[in-house]
């Protein structure tokens, strides 16, 4: 008889769904070559288009916002195909857009490059998030979720790294050369994508190995498609992913609004502008996959969590307005107090990003998870491009006023999530401990299923 002591043991060592290495190591992949141009965007594109600025500026922002209109379709298209075939599609789509942007010297050739390419950017965070739920569940989400965002981190980082290497030793031309690696970093990622397979087929093959399938597997279920409307009607998920919208404001903060107020405000050195960026990727890196392992550790429910990180922002852009206020005229001073911001931001960010995108996932029906992700991914979209005109509006009349809102939105958007954790469904609030039994079926929740009414699927 087995004992208890070897059934928890059988599923811990089970847990792992063979090949789900591949998602952190794609990450640090692609972060590589999306590091080696984000840093460095306008310049980048100015470089190996030869446009001016201002035309390079307009079209990343109207094309980016365009962007956005591809995110329901890509929804949709996941719930139909599969979130590894579209991952695969995005990444040809990029593969293609970043070989063919040292040749779009024409302001139209441009154009038109940098909108696909745009598009493909905006769809594929929604696409991974629904293929973390396709080849995990419970606790073994969070713990992807927090490996492949720790991983994209480094890659970051080593990303910028090697572009500023590239550039420094071939000059403009280094430029080029970065587009191209970019382009060669996505086509790597989708080769090592290849070995993933989704959780259900996993059990399949397992059932089938141990013979407890009557005969055949039965085969794969077809995605169902109840359009958009079935997102619309959740409220409590859309009280989630406003709440995200909130938050992602915070995330804009150290990137858009950091800069602004360091040199306009404080009268700083900009070179703390790059440590801080620095401090934050090597602690994002460093201690992201250790923070996660410690908060599920905790037992933490993820809307907690969620909120936890939230208030950690607050608490971080409150130092800021008391900084704004204090102005302190010692660059010592100064750099050592942006230090300890910087870490308390950070340590929202490590708390609050692996609690609240698997929170997303968890809570989202599996056959329409993908356009469930695709709204929630609309939230970080629209943020983004909120952020510099709010900031800066702000910025102006006082520099503290930006960082007093993020406040206001950072507590508001934890105390949404609180309020709406009895209306998610539970195995979303708090992880379900076992991932894949060795020859048990999955936990029953106490979710309801939604009603799917058209089950070929559809655009809508």
């Amino acid at each position: 008889m087995t004992t208890p002591k070897a059934r928890r043991t059988e599923r811990a060592a089970d847990e792992r769904v063979p090949g789900e290495w591949t998602l952190p190591v794609t990450a640090a992949v692609n972060g590589i070559g999306t590091g080696m141009y984000v840093p460095f965007t306008l310049v980048f594109f100015h470089a190996v288009t030869g446009l001016s600025f201002t035309a390079v500026g307009a079209v990343l922002t109207a094309t980016g916002l365009a962007g956005i209109a591809v995110l329901p379709l890509a929804g949709a298209a996941v719930d139909r195909y599969g979130a590894k075939r579209v991952q695969y599609a995005l990444y040809g789509v990029r593969v293609a857009g970043f070989a063919l942007y040292p040749f779009a010297h024409s302001l139209p050739a441009y154009a038109a490059v940098a909108l696909v390419t745009a598009a493909a950017d905006r769809a594929f965070p929604a696409a991974q998030q629904s293929l973390i739920g396709e080849v995990a569940s419970g606790a073994g989400q969070d713990r992807l979720q927090a490996s492949t965002r720790a991983l994209q981190n480094a890659g970051n980082g080593a990303g910028a790294l090697l572009a500023t290497l590239v550039v420094s030793l071939a000059g403009s031309a280094g430029y080029t050369y970065a587009a191209w690696g970019n382009a060669l970093s996505f086509a790597l990622a989708a080769l090592l994508l290849r070995p993933l397979r989704p959780l259900r087929q996993v059990r399949q093959v397992r059932q089938v190995r141990r013979g407890r399938a009557a005969g055949a597997a039965a085969p794969v279920a077809r995605r169902a498609g109840a359009g958009y409307r079935l997102v619309l009607a959740d409220r409590p998920f859309l009280v989630v992913t406003g709440a995200n919208f909130l938050n992602a404001l915070s995330y804009s903060a150290l990137s858009v609004l950091f800069p602004l107020f360091m040199v306009e405000w404080l009268h700083g050195p900009s070179v703390l502008t790059g440590a801080a960026f620095t401090l934050n990727t090597v602690l994002c890196a460093v201690a992201g996959i250790g923070v996660g392992a410690r908060v599920r550790g905790a037992g933490a429910r993820r809307t907690r969590a969620a909120a936890l990180g939230g208030a950690l922002f607050a608490t971080a852009f409150a130092a800021q307005i008391v900084l704004g206020t204090v102005r302190p005229g010692s660059a010592t001073v100064l750099g050592g107090a942006l230090v300890a911001v910087v870490v308390v931001y950070t340590l929202g960010e490590l708390i609050h990003s692996p609690a609240a995108q698997v929170l997303a996932v968890a809570a989202a029906p599996e056959a329409v998870r993908g356009r469930y992700l695709a709204a929630y991914q609309m939230s970080w979209s629209l943020a983004k491009a909120v952020a510099p005109c709010l900031f800066t509006a702000l910025l102006a009349l006082d520099g503290r006023a930006p960082w007093a809102v993020l406040v206001l939105t950072s507590a508001i958007a934890a105390a949404l999530l609180i309020r709406t954790e009895p209306r998610l469904p539970a195995q979303a609030v708090r992880p379900l401990p076992t991932t894949v039994a060795r020859g048990h079926a999955p936990a029953p929740v106490p979710a309801p299923a939604p009603v799917l009414t058209h089950p070929e699927g559809n655009w809508s």
